[in-house]
């Protein structure tokens, strides 16, 4: 399937995976990439040198193209955004900021930026500011959310910019695939479905639970202090959800997230860790290769969009 996204990112198919902390490493990003989509190494709040670590390893893995997300807040931004640069990678993403600052350097180094978005106006911003494309998220997707779902966002943000939009928050399979498509996005990002991949170094219990999930289990936190995010509900959530409601400071309710998603990823800490996870939780049922989630993804949504 050729769309504007797969001739700028030199992919086969319209499918990136999301640029999760601590889960979107190098082997999952590698394999996708191997797989046709387009593999995301996730810096999170990792430091540059292990972010330059990471990248050296897909290159390792495959000739094919990958990017970085870089979360905007890191403390080191400045120096991944620089890693990014000397290390020859071809596609960025960026969430939580305005990346502005790097795009010069970026643009003259022939890196796409592909900035996430959850409103028009940002997605307006970001195209003025030279971005290539962007990622219209919606409140469905897992981590940090904004307020607007991705069947309205998606459709208003298509009609606002003339850059190549892509999907995400909600999408699991070819239907939600092919919803996208209908929608005016010309590739889609997951994450969620990506978390129980095989070559995903997840712990065991995070994907049982994301397996296990129907879909109400997936509560969000943080709405008091303006940082909403998305996770599968559980002792944590709910002590946190608890502490929101009778007004506690910001202080306390950090001390509960700290080095939570860490705890989840990596210890399979399933009680206190946070379980980034979206709404679409319910509808992922089974491990498998990234190359057998984008085929089966790509083979029905192309037998809906034939239809």
């Amino acid at each position: 399937m050729k769309t504007r996204i797969t001739e700028l990112l030199e992919i086969k198919y319209p499918i990136i995976q999301g640029g999760m902390a601590w889960v979107a490493e190098h082997n999952l990003a590698s394999a996708v990439s191997e797989a046709g989509g387009l593999g995301l190494i996730g810096a999170g709040g990792a430091p540059a040198e292990f972010i330059r670590e990471q990248i050296q390893k897909v290159k390792e893995a495959t000739d094919k193209p990958f990017g970085v997300n870089l979360m905007l807040m890191n403390p080191e931004a400045d120096d991944i955004a620089r890693i990014i640069v000397e290390e020859g990678v071809k596609v960025v993403t960026t969430g939580a900021g305005n990346p502005g600052k790097y795009m010069a350097m970026w643009k003259e180094a022939g890196v796409k930026v592909i900035p996430v978005v959850a409103s028009v106006a940002m997605a307006k911003m970001m195209e003025r500011g030279g971005a290539d494309a962007v990622v219209a998220e919606g409140m469905e997707s897992g981590g940090h959310i904004g307020s607007a779902t991705t069947m309205t966002l998606v459709p208003q943000v298509v009609d606002a910019v003339t850059i190549p939009v892509i999907a995400a928050g909600g999408i699991a399979d070819g239907r939600g695939f092919a919803a996208s498509i209908m929608l005016g996005a010309e590739a889609v990002q997951m994450g969620t479905r990506f978390v129980v991949a095989k070559e995903s170094i997840v712990h065991e219990n995070y994907k049982k639970k994301v397996i296990g999930a129907k879909d109400i289990d997936s509560e969000v936190t943080g709405t008091s202090h303006g940082h909403p995010v998305r996770q599968i509900r559980n002792n944590m959530t709910r002590e946190y959800v608890k502490l929101e409601k009778e007004g506690a400071p910001f202080e306390e309710l950090e001390k509960l997230t700290l080095g939570a998603l860490r705890k989840a990823v990596v210890e399979g800490d399933t009680v206190n860790g946070t379980l980034m996870a979206g709404q679409i939780a319910g509808l992922v049922k089974k491990e498998q290769t990234c190359a057998e989630m984008i085929q089966e993804i790509m083979a029905e949504a192309e037998k809906l969009l034939n239809r």
